[in-house]
């Protein structure tokens, strides 16, 4: 399918050139098509609270984006500034021992968290949560629908990589090169799921066809690098 084969290119692209090898930065490949940083490496321009919370959990450390564990009185998720109806989203994570975070994506700022109105690409330390987890709370689940095709997440304290394709109706999430999810929003399928789950309350949940993008405080202990953006047509 079209996708798969985007992000098999891409993945061959970086493997040739070493520019690929710095953090927060661009390839001349990339940039030629459309790709642009969500994440500078410095500060958290372009991004902001969900519902314009104060939190101080949230800070740059070496290029990385970090979620605290400790020390933070007040909690937020951060959002993308902008919104996006079709894309694909690159990025680089990696959670400490027994941390939960997750990607949301077409959120909008109706309910009181991202994830009643955005569906989450889950990010965990699958191996080492305080409790044990079913089988659609694994990292690269679409979270509370759909479990991931493998596990592929690397054990706590390493990065990992992850994309995310949204086009219309199609999703797709991927993990350390590996496809784990693949789904179409508003199918009889996808109702059926949405109405005996998790999210048979929250009547907006994958709703939406553009929202903002948003990074999970599930309580800290979470790490992103690499983000980056490009809009399909």
């Amino acid at each position: 399918m079209l996708f798969s084969a985007t992000i098999l290119s891409s993945a061959f692209l970086g493997a040739s050139h070493p520019e690929q090898e710095k953090n927060n930065v661009l390839t001349a490949q990339e940039r030629q098509a459309g790709w642009f940083l969500l994440f500078n490496g410095q500060n958290t321009n372009g991004w902001r609270a969900y519902n314009n919370k104060p939190y101080d959990s949230w800070e740059v450390i070496n290029g990385q984006l970090y979620c605290k564990s400790k020390d933070a009185k007040e909690r937020a998720d951060l959002i993308t500034v902008d919104q996006y109806d079709n894309f694909e989203l690159s990025i680089d994570w990696k959670v400490d021992k027994g941390a939960n975070s997750g990607i949301i994506y077409r959120v909008e700022e109706t309910g009181g968290a991202s994830y009643e109105t955005g569906p989450e690409y889950q990010l965990i330390d699958d191996e080492g949560y305080s409790q044990k987890l079913e089988a659609w709370q694994k990292s690269g689940s679409g979270y509370a629908m759909y479990p991931p095709l493998e596990l592929a997440a690397k054990p706590a304290g390493e990065y990992n990589h992850t994309t995310i394709l949204v086009k219309d109706a199609h999703v797709e999430h991927w993990l350390n090169g590996k496809k784990v999810v693949e789904y179409e929003f508003w199918t009889p399928a996808w109702k059926e799921l949405k109405e005996n789950g998790k999210w048979k309350e929250a009547k907006a949940y994958g709703m939406a066809k553009k929202g903002h993008i948003a990074l999970q405080d599930h309580g800290g202990g979470i790490w992103f690098k690499n983000i980056k953006l490009r809009k399909i047509n």
